[in-house]
């Protein structure tokens, strides 16, 4: 069975749009991966190391903005719901499969190294950032912050000048 057409990318904007700002006018806050990811590492160093936990003041600070746990964050529920809508919409679509995407000229090695290393940069940058690209640009450029639009002319433009230096991996 052939794979369905993906979805026309300014509908799909106009449907993103529409959910940042249901969002923002729901929580009051807009749409974020970052801290979704931090609540389910905080768990995690609180469930294998509480030693560790109860002595770092990082986590301390952590437990005064989330009383409830790290675990009771709208934001971990998100991507919960993130992940079961794009597993439904593979299914649907039939693109659901475990397969790595990668170039002609790159093995699968260094693709599966590259990723690794480009999520730690991306979780790492996140963290000095105070929020990943969906917090910062698109719930920033939501709600006409000034830092959300020089966030998404920086992510712009970094990837188109880096585009130039990598395409030579993706293209035949």
């Amino acid at each position: 069975m052939k794979p369905k057409a993906y979805m026309n990318p300014y509908l799909a904007g106009f449907f993103l749009g529409l959910i940042l700002l249901a969002t923002i006018y729901i929580t009051g806050r807009g749409l974020g991966a970052s801290g979704a990811v931090k609540s389910a590492v905080v768990w995690v160093v609180q469930s294998v190391a509480p030693e560790h936990y109860a002595d770092t003041q990082f986590y301390n600070e952590y437990d005064e903005t989330h009383p409830d746990g790290p675990l009771r964050s709208w934001l971990f529920f998100e991507i919960i719901g993130v992940l079961i809508g794009a597993f439904i919409s593979g299914v649907i679509s039939n693109r659901a499969a475990l397969k790595l995407e990668k170039g002609p000229r790159v093995t699968n090695r260094v693709r599966i190294v590259a990723a690794i290393i480009g999520g730690a940069l991306f979780g790492f940058g996140s963290q000095l950032g105070r929020g990943c690209t969906s917090g910062s640009a698109l719930s920033g450029m939501a709600v006409m912050s000034l830092g959300g639009l020089l966030t998404m002319a920086a992510i712009f433009g970094a990837a188109y000048g880096l585009a130039y230096f990598v395409r030579k991996l993706w293209l035949k």
